[in-house]
């Protein structure tokens, strides 16, 4: 086959791909006016990408040195800012400056700097500091992406979150389990309950519900239903002084047992299961909607919210971040609401309805009734 015809066989999209990583033509673009704009911006979004993980480290840094919290109370110089975090000056030069960059901080007057809004979000966010700083497993864990992704790593990540091989939790593990789980489930709340209606439900069962952080946000949003809490003995302490604290008294219980070895026991008209499923195999995912399926009366509800896979349209979020976070637990997989939809329905669930997400990077949801 001569070389004209070879071309002319491959598919369009091959010929663009490569007349655009042709040199010849990316000096041709750059300069020529209808296209430079488009170079100019493809080369700082690959640029981007090349130094995200710079971007990273900064923050992680800002976060470990309590900087945004020191800057929330009042702006401080680099003097100031070197000196509390025993930092050289110049130094702390270049990292304030890269704050700045990647727009956390702000320079004001006098060489003093400040929070900007992202930053003072920063602070804002439910668990948003202590998981960064839960950050630095992930980030040795990805240090050899060619050996992460051929399954070559033993993850740290994996030890970290025992309890996803069955329970046998240490005290100490269990309670920082519960803690930074229970800091961010405070956003996961928020967006299930405004994309969700709770008002038909007389008994909600949250299974895996942890330190029940989930159940207190409906507890409040609706102070007629009745909350049970299914999990693991570990974190029943917590979860207890959580609902006493609240004021539930009678109208919510702790039940101990693992979904994993254990029945799901009946009497509520709902289940909820909050990021629980993207910690977990496909075996594991079946069997604990086949318990599901069987604890709810007829017409019973099945809520799941965690964050999902764009599916067919993968996205940053669900694609990027917490497909390669639940592949270095090597239990669980992010997985797309059609996806869950499909487990859902071979348990003989009908799915109701998938809801768009508010924030995909916070959670999606998912609604069924048992038939």
């Amino acid at each position: 086959m001569d070389m004209p015809n070879a071309l002319a066989s491959k598919p369009k999209g091959g010929f663009f791909a490569r007349l655009i990583s042709s040199r010849k033509f990316q000096t041709w673009a750059a300069g020529f006016p209808l296209t430079r704009g488009i170079v100019r911006r493809e080369g700082e979004a690959l640029f981007d990408l090349l130094a995200g993980f710079c971007h990273s480290q900064v923050l992680m840094a800002l976060v470990q040195f309590d900087i945004p919290r020191r800057l929330l109370d009042q702006p401080m110089t680099v003097a100031q800012l070197a000196h509390v975090c025993r930092v050289p000056d110049e130094r702390m030069v270049i990292l304030m400056r890269a704050a700045v960059a990647i727009q956390l901080i702000k320079q004001k007057r006098g060489g003093r700097y400040g929070l900007t809004q992202r930053g003072a979000a920063l602070v804002g966010v439910p668990g948003l500091e202590a998981m960064i700083k839960h950050h630095d497993i992930l980030y040795r864990d990805l240090s050899d992406p060619v050996a992460f992704f051929r399954g070559e790593t033993e993850t740290e990540l994996a030890s970290f979150w025992p309890y996803v091989f069955g329970g046998g939790m240490e005290p100490d593990v269990a309670a920082t389990y519960s803690d930074l789980m229970a800091q961010s489930q405070e956003l996961v709340a928020q967006d299930t309950l405004r994309a969700l209606d709770f008002s038909d439900i007389k008994t909600l069962r949250d299974v895996g519900g942890g330190s029940g952080a989930f159940l207190e946000a409906v507890g409040r949003a609706y102070p007629k239903l009745d909350l049970v809490l299914f999990d693991l003995p570990e974190v029943a302490p917590s979860s207890v002084a959580r609902f006493e604290a609240a004021g539930f008294g009678a109208r919510s219980r702790f039940e101990c047992g693992s979904f994993k070895t254990d029945p799901i026991p009946t009497g509520a008209d709902a289940i909820s299961l909050i990021r629980v499923l993207y910690d977990h195999s496909d075996t594991t995912v079946r069997q604990l909607l086949a318990k599901c399926y069987d604890a709810l009366p007829s017409g019973g509800r099945l809520i799941i919210s965690e964050p999902m896979s764009g599916g067919d349209k993968p996205e940053r979020a669900g694609d990027v971040y917490f497909a390669l976070y639940t592949l270095a637990m090597q239990t669980g997989k992010a997985r797309s609401a059609a996806e869950i939809s499909a487990l859902c329905e071979e348990a003989g669930f009908k799915v109701v309805g998938t809801p768009k997400p508010m924030r995909a990077f916070v959670t999606g949801c998912l609604h069924a009734r048992k038939e």
